[in-house]
């Protein structure tokens, strides 16, 4: 990334989407949160004319499947199994980050001739790299209408995200859910209050290195119990809070404010644009109860409602969020694949797979949290 000029690059991003920022992408090169140790190796694919940067795609070679969101595991077994390589593979998306945005970045969003030129670029990419395929990872709805080329094979998942009704306070929100739904917030949250917690949100300019030191530590413990190895890193953490500081939150729980290094029990990290907030990663040194609600989502939709932003995204999985106020939302991906022995099978399956993701989308919808007048 460090080869691109920041200025071009970040020009073509739409709404501020964090996880696009020339600082972000470049700080995981520079503090080896990417590269081939990880099996995530930068391929960007950019297009210029007259020495101006006319539109890019984020690109990696990957050597695993490690940190996608969509999962292929089945489709590399089944080409292990028989013989045929399927890594490396080539993909257009924002490493470990399963949250959707812009995959296609042009500097004329009806110019259609270089979104053209670049997806045309990328297939060619994957014949002249031996690769297996192109996947697009969770293009948001403008990208996957320009990246849903000829052969493309078009896959669905379900996240829950919590959508901004224009309300004016966490009260008001909750006035708009079902008595026992909204008891059980109120339950939830007293109870963190009940066991002397305070919540303190700081954004990159407020967020000190003792405060990344704590966050990075219950971060990396998080991992290491439940996920294998942490992806990212304290200078990486650091180095963002410094570059992109107004798009950082950072919420941190302890037992006495005063004493931050010591007592830090648990901690979340937020991104936001200029309307959805992106919770990412959260870690904690000890249980309490309904912690994880507090730090993770009832923080989130406080700075929702505060900052007036539309949308809180605030990662994958978690049916539990539903009760939250959280709704299921659909998500996309987009893969190409070079012609093996298993192109009839891969569509076969996600076919049967988008009707199950759809039949869940439905099973979930009927226990939404919200009055029906709401």
């Amino acid at each position: 990334m460090d080869a691109i000029p920041v200025a071009e690059w970040n020009a073509l991003i739409g709404g501020n989407y964090p996880f696009l920022q020339h600082a972000f992408l470049c700080a995981l090169e520079k503090f080896s949160c990417v590269g081939a140790h990880v099996g995530w190796i930068p391929r960007h694919l950019v297009y210029s004319k007259n020495n101006q940067i006319m539109g890019a795609m984020p690109l990696y070679e990957k050597h695993n499947s490690w940190g996608e969101f969509v999962f292929d595991h089945a489709w590399a077994d089944a080409y292990q199994r028989y013989g045929v390589e399927y890594y490396p593979k080539l993909v257009n998306a924002i490493p470990f980050t399963p949250a959707s945005g812009q995959r296609i970045l042009l500097n004329s969003e009806n110019d259609k001739e270089t979104a053209r030129l670049l997806v045309a670029a990328a297939n060619a990419l994957v014949n002249e790299g031996n690769y297996s395929g192109l996947h697009s990872l969770f293009p948001a709805t403008k990208d996957f209408a320009i990246l849903n080329q000829q052969h493309a094979i078009s896959r669905n998942d379900c996240q829950f995200h919590w959508h901004n009704q224009g309300y004016t306070c966490f009260e008001d929100f909750l006035g708009r859910l079902k008595s026992k739904k909204r008891k059980n917030i109120k339950q939830e949250r007293r109870k963190v209050a009940e066991a002397g917690v305070k919540i303190r949100r700081l954004d990159g300019h407020m967020a000190s290195a003792d405060d990344w030191y704590d966050f990075t530590a219950l971060y990396q413990k998080m991992y290491d119990r439940k996920y294998g190895m942490p992806a990212f890193n304290q200078a990486f953490f650091m180095d963002i809070a410094q570059s992109m500081p107004n798009q950082i939150q950072l919420v941190l729980a302890s037992r006495d404010q005063h004493r931050r290094n010591q007592n830090c029990l648990a901690a979340a990290l937020m991104y936001c644009d200029d309307t959805t907030l992106y919770g990412r990663h959260w870690g904690s040194e000890h249980y309490i109860d309904s912690l994880h609600f507090e730090v993770c989502y009832y923080q989130g939709i406080e700075l929702c409602i505060e900052k007036g932003l539309q949308r809180f995204d605030p990662g994958a999985q978690g049916e539990h969020k539903i009760a939250r106020g959280f709704a299921p939302t659909r998500t996309q991906s987009l893969h190409w694949m070079a012609q093996s022995p298993f192109n009839q099978a891969i569509a076969q399956f996600v076919e049967r797979e988008q009707s199950g993701v759809q039949r869940y989308i439905d099973a979930v919808s009927a226990h939404s949290p919200y009055n029906t007048a709401a």
